[in-house]
């Protein structure tokens, strides 16, 4: 009934609106293939860009010293040509069929993603096994990543961010470790990546032994199984044959490792950028992963409470009430084992030591309690707009890859939500006084001249100054 067919004076009655229902990510289908890669399968109504996600189990820590970045260059090349599409007739094939394609490292994992219209499915799992069983790394491809790979490393360092975060991991982490260092390479263990280089870390390393493959999206009427067994099942590279470092070890899935943080971390460094108008800061300390006791669902609505949001406690002080920032952010990092609270943004460069002591006394003060009223914004944004986050086939296919590749149970993000739900104030509060280690790594970037003696004043610990 409309308002003009009411009664004059009446209104029609008020609709009824009802609370959201719980929401779950849906539970896939898995199967293991004839090489012992895990298929895990999800159809989505609707969705027909089909994506595909595969992880091999091929951390960062595997490289040599000495090349560090080759898995970052092996990486980028696996869809550059094979020896049986060279470089262009495989960029014809993938443009013709509407394929999209690429990969990545991350700490544990080599990663490729596609991303293919569903009638053209089977001819994209052709490829992209191609490109993981026989790139062809061609001499002048791998000269040319590898001054790509130089040009971003100069690139990146004009970025505050990105020169925050080199150093950040060089202060946090001990210098033994991989993680303490850049993951796609130095300027110069890039420099010295060869052909044979990328190829024998390739022989190596990447096998189907302890992978997965995520296929998401509209499956009606596609038989996923028979296209996964002709292409990625039937994956079986040989055992490599005088390749310098394939031994007995080849084939064998590496196991979780945690990175050990230095001893000296819990200390200021001030990265020297004269003339900087900004300052980025970043601050971390030792976190849980995702395998933390008690469960991973506190750390998210807790990022969100501190540092998630313009109405969170960090911009609530810095971004509303000074005027220092237009918004700095607060997260956990998990790694395969331990991880980082973080806190990164950029603030005025004269108002950098007053920044520093006011995020630090917002992050001392989270041990004091967290309020009904945040408790219950966080968990609602959280659980809220999760049907969102997931409403497409890449997002959910990234998302199951991610859990493969953490070797997490699949139905981790729908438990996790679920128990967001349950949390109390008391479980935010218990989960940071007891997985959160306040002992702050502080690296800032910017004009040190203008606040070293400020900062030093703040007694957050010793502070260094090193060039840009």
């Amino acid at each position: 009934m409309s308002t003009q067919d009411a009664p004059t004076g009446t209104l029609p009655p008020r609709p009824e609106v009802a609370p959201a229902a719980a929401w779950r990510l849906p539970e896939p289908r898995t199967t293991t293939l004839a090489n012992g890669m895990r298929a895990i399968l999800l159809h989505v109504p609707g969705q027909y860009v089909v994506s595909v996600r595969v992880t091999l189990p091929v951390p960062l820590r595997v490289e040599p010293p000495e090349r560090e970045g080759v898995a970052w260059i092996m990486a980028r090349l696996l869809d550059e040509g094979t020896a049986t599409h060279g470089q262009r007739e495989l960029s014809e094939l993938l443009e013709r069929k509407g394929i999209a394609l690429g990969a990545g490292m991350s700490e544990s994992s080599l990663g490729m993603d596609l991303d293919v219209p569903q009638r053209f499915l089977g001819d994209a799992l052709t490829l992209l096994t191609e490109c993981l069983r026989e790139p062809s790394f061609a001499e002048p491809e791998v000269r040319r990543l590898v001054r790509t790979r130089l040009a971003e490393i100069e690139q990146q360092r004009a970025s505050a961010a990105h020169r925050g975060m080199r150093e950040l991991a060089a202060t946090y982490y001990d210098p033994g470790h991989r993680a303490s260092r850049p993951g796609a390479g130095t300027p110069e263990t890039v420099r010295a990546i060869t052909r044979e280089d990328v190829v024998a870390f390739h022989a190596r390393h990447v096998r189907p032994d302890g992978g997965s493959a995520v296929v998401t999206g509209d499956l009606d009427g596609t038989d996923v199984d028979a296209l996964l067994a002709g292409s990625l099942g039937a994956w079986s590279p040989p055992r490599p044959v005088g390749v310098e470092g394939a031994s007995e070890e080849t084939g064998t899935t590496p196991g979780r490792e945690a990175a050990p943080r230095a001893t000296d971390a819990a200390r200021v460094v001030l990265v020297d950028r004269p003339g900087s108008v900004q300052s980025e800061l970043l601050l971390a300390a030792p976190g849980p992963d995702r395998r933390v006791d008690g469960g991973w669902a506190p750390f998210p609505v807790l990022a969100w409470v501190i540092g998630g949001a313009p109405n969170a406690r960090i911009d609530q002080v810095l971004r509303e009430g000074k005027g220092y920032t237009y918004g700095i952010r607060s997260g956990f990092q998990p790694r395969q084992v331990g991880g980082m609270a973080m806190v990164t943004g950029s603030v005025r460069a004269d108002s950098t030591a007053d920044s520093l002591r006011l995020v630090r006394e917002i992050l001392d003060g989270v041990a004091g309690g967290i309020t009904p009223e945040e408790t219950r914004a966080g968990v609602d944004f959280m659980t809220l707009t999760a049907p969102g986050r997931f409403d497409t086939a890449d997002a959910v296919a990234d998302e199951l890859a991610m859990l493969a590749a953490d070797d997490l149970p699949l139905n981790f993000t729908s438990e996790t939500i679920a128990a967001m739900r349950r949390l109390e104030p008391a479980d935010l509060d218990a989960a940071w006084r007891e997985h959160v280690v306040p002992e702050w790594t502080v690296v800032v970037v910017g004009d040190a001249a203008l606040y070293r003696e400020q900062v030093e004043e703040l007694g957050l610990g010793p502070v260094t100054v090193v060039p840009a």
